[in-house]
């Protein structure tokens, strides 16, 4: 019946709106009927003529552009909306919402703040489960005053989250009737991109830093004491070379990184023979093992072994993986190369017999400039952005690196397409 009422009103209402829009049209109708029943004419004449007008009063009512703003407004009383509640909108919000009243009693808790802040509980106290300064000034002050305000705030447990919190009035009611509204917005892969681009901007300084500061003593020195020594300067010109060679690895590695993640976004479409690719990649690094008493065992599936991807990209990423096994894993003296085809995903493993890498190192192995060891990563001229680059390229490529080590077994490196 309710429904049946609105509906009516709505009716009406759009009638008598269309009435008004053509009023102008209505008044001229009715002047010009008024003139042909003055006229004197027959009965059937004037009839035709009034419904002549009346169809041209339609036809022009219905042409007239409709007032935009009400016929939005008559949207605000579908039934259809009327039937949600306040209570069922904010139980579909993803952030958490928490509704309480002057004293900081809860009186309302919706899922998403339930999953974030167990447990909560309608009528407990607010402050009881935020006990850092923030949130409590930030409550507190607009209990006092109504006006909405909005804080950071760190939740250590059960997981480290950062939430931009607002408290704000729901309604003008006095004394113990007020109510406010309490929300949370996830700040945290926001304060995650942040800390990573302020790391990398200091990791990237002070990297390029050492060997600035290396070849500016060493300058220094060829310009006073060892000016006329012919020893010292040819040792210090090595020095300082293989610390520019240093500046230059960097550089091209983080010009690297910066090209791959701007392509991250575009699919790779091209068919690549990975077999052909891993083959390439031994023969290229084979005199580098030559050189370093490591023997390459090769264990590659015959025929091709296709998938979606980037040569160029796909080789430096085996290359990178090769190269560092050659270098840290070299104690073992031999290095195996397989490729094989196994539960329907293809799968490529660089695996050494060196020292291995502790447990609590291999989570971190692939982050901007990390090492397990600073000096043996520096010894081996690493600058800490190799596996970095292979798990951005292997990203953009859908695939995955597995790594498993044993400390003083060795370790593997396993692409997954």
């Amino acid at each position: 019946m309710r429904m049946w009422r609105l509906e009516s009103r709505t009716l009406w209402r759009r009638a008598v709106e269309r009435l008004i829009q053509a009023r102008f049209v209505l008044g001229v109708a009715a002047f010009i009927t008024a003139l042909v029943l003055s006229s004197g004419a027959s009965w059937w004449l004037s009839f035709g003529i009034l419904m002549l007008v009346f169809l041209a009063v339609v036809m022009l009512s219905a042409a007239l552009p409709r007032n935009t703003a009400r016929h939005t407004d008559t949207n605000i009383h579908d039934p259809a909306i009327f039937s949600l509640s306040g209570q069922q909108l904010a139980a579909q919000l993803p952030d958490p919402l928490i509704i309480f009243d002057h004293e900081g009693t809860i009186l309302y808790v919706n899922p998403a703040a339930n999953g974030a802040f167990p447990p909560l509980a309608r009528g407990g106290a607010l402050l009881m489960h935020f006990r850092a300064p923030e949130m409590q000034t930030l409550v507190q002050s607009v209990v006092a005053d109504a006006m909405a305000r909005s804080v950071d705030y760190f939740e250590r447990v059960p997981v480290e989250r950062w939430y931009r919190a607002t408290v704000l009035l729901l309604d003008q009611a006095g004394g113990a009737d007020r109510q406010y509204l309490l929300s949370f917005r996830d700040q945290t892969e926001a304060h995650r991109l942040e800390r990573m681009r302020s790391d990398f901007i200091a990791n990237a300084s002070h990297e390029l830093r050492t060997p600035l500061a290396s070849l500016s003593g060493f300058i220094e020195t060829l310009r006073g004491p060892a000016r006329n020594d012919e020893a010292a300067r040819d040792n210090f010109l090595q020095i300082m070379q293989k610390q520019a060679e240093r500046m230059a690895r960097l550089i091209d590695d983080l010009l690297s990184l910066s090209r791959i993640e701007m392509k991250a976004h575009i699919a790779v479409k091209d068919q690549v023979d990975l077999a052909v690719v891993l083959n390439h990649v031994a023969d290229s690094l084979s005199p580098l093992a030559a050189e370093l008493g490591v023997e390459f065992e090769r264990n590659i599936d015959t025929g091709p072994i296709n998938v979606l991807g980037d040569r160029d990209e796909l080789t430096q990423v085996f290359q990178n993986l090769l190269e560092n096994a050659c270098k840290y894993g070299q104690s073992g003296k031999k290095i195996i190369i397989e490729l094989k085809r196994e539960d329907g995903a293809i799968k490529a493993t660089i695996q050494d017999f060196g020292p291995g890498i502790p447990d609590e190192h291999i989570p971190r192995l692939t982050e901007r400039f990390y090492r397990v060891s600073l000096e043996t990563s520096r010894a081996q001229k690493g600058t800490g952005l190799g596996l970095a680059i292979v798990k951005h390229i292997l990203t953009r490529h859908r695939a995955r690196l597995i790594v498993r080590s044993k400390v003083g077994e060795g370790s593997s490196f396993t692409v997954v397409f």
